[in-house]
């Protein structure tokens, strides 16, 4: 659920931010921690589970581990992106 949370919540925040007159896209910034937290915990939880779950659950292992890392990846992106736009408005003004 952690590895969900971590892909869902920027994505998601961004599609509301289409639909909302008061939420911006700036606005959406704010879920980058929680998005980076529940990556960040679904990585710790499948690293942690790894060796105990042999045969029976692999391939939610394995489903957990992809959400994660993607999770991660969603966040950083994120992150670059808005520190991008930090730093272009700096050098704007």
């Amino acid at each position: 659920m952690l590895g969900v949370l971590g892909v869902v919540a920027i994505p998601a925040a961004v599609a509301y931010s289409r639909w909302s007159s008061t939420f911006s896209l700036l606005d959406a910034a704010w879920l980058i921690p929680v998005a980076a937290v529940g990556s960040l915990g679904a990585l710790a939880l499948v690293r942690g589970t790894g060796g105990h779950v042999r045969f029976t659950r692999a391939r939610g292992v394995r489903a957990a581990r992809i959400l994660a890392v993607a999770g991660v990846c969603i966040t950083l992106s994120a992150s670059i992106a808005i520190g991008f736009y930090e730093l272009l408005l700096r050098l704007e003004g």
